[in-house]
């Protein structure tokens, strides 16, 4: 193969963003996505909790949202169409998103080699908390008793490339609240049900906390990158101190 055509091998870039409006970081996405595709900027994974808030995908069914127009007004929470693959999505605090901007093309990475290295980050930082996780064949994400019974989804996934560069990405359930996925069908699947590293670990009364989104973040993009065989930089790099036992929210139950 000729240098010129060898993929890129930079380090990708990870930014905390904190507690973010929605469409704040969807217009951060963009604008980021758009600088790759020019080749202006590098790779880029935005870590993110947002305020309560319920996205459908571009070609989602919004019989799925089951709270009516006026419930989610009376609790301010936004229902917003936008171009990701999937169903309809609940976001809020104590859930953890994660936006992988990659000029995939650039990378030499397929769309199902990455989906499968987000859900490995996404089993791995449910590990590192104490709780066993899987992917499940057919059902994009990561969950609990994957192939059981029961399963139980911690996790989702939708994204979206354009110009050979995704965005959009995963959502992850730290310790969020709920009963908020009683708003919708989640991914578009009546009686699917959904969990948390919290109620799975077994502190089902954890309140959501932006200080355990924070730590988790620092887990996934460390496997995310691990996974995609990056060089990790910015937030949660080898020099960032890792989450331990005395200063982990989670563990703390906070």
């Amino acid at each position: 193969m000729d240098p010129i055509d060898e993929p890129e091998t930079g380090p990708l870039e990870a930014i905390w963003l904190g507690r973010m409006a929605y469409r704040d970081a969807w217009a951060l996405q963009k604008r980021f996505a758009g600088e790759r595709a020019d080749g202006v900027a590098g790779d880029r994974l935005l870590l993110v909790e947002h305020p309560a808030v319920l996205t459908l995908g571009r070609h989602s069914d919004e019989s799925h949202v089951l709270a009516t127009p006026g419930d989610l007004a009376r609790r301010g929470i936004e229902v917003i169409r936008v171009e990701r693959g999937g169903e309809v999505t609940y976001h809020g605090p104590g859930q953890l998103v994660a936006y992988p901007i990659l000029a995939l093309s650039r990378r030499g990475l397929l769309v199902r080699p990455l989906v499968r290295a987000l859900e490995g980050a996404m089993v791995a930082t449910c590990s590192a908390f104490g709780v066993i996780a899987d992917r499940r064949d057919g059902h994009p994400g990561c969950w609990v008793e994957a192939d059981g019974a029961s399963p139980r989804k911690l996790g989702a996934i939708g994204i979206r490339v354009e110009r050979g560069v995704s965005y959009h990405g995963i959502a992850l359930n730290i310790a969020p609240d709920l009963a908020d996925f009683d708003l919708i069908d989640p991914c578009g699947t009546p009686g699917l049900v959904s969990t948390s590293i919290a109620v799975e670990a077994g502190r089902p009364d954890e309140e959501p906390s932006t200080a355990a989104v924070e730590q988790a973040a620092v887990v996934f993009a460390r496997a995310f990158a691990t996974r995609l065989d990056v060089a990790l930089a910015g937030f949660g790099a080898a020099e960032s101190a890792p989450p331990d036992s005395e200063g982990d929210p989670l563990a703390a139950g906070r």
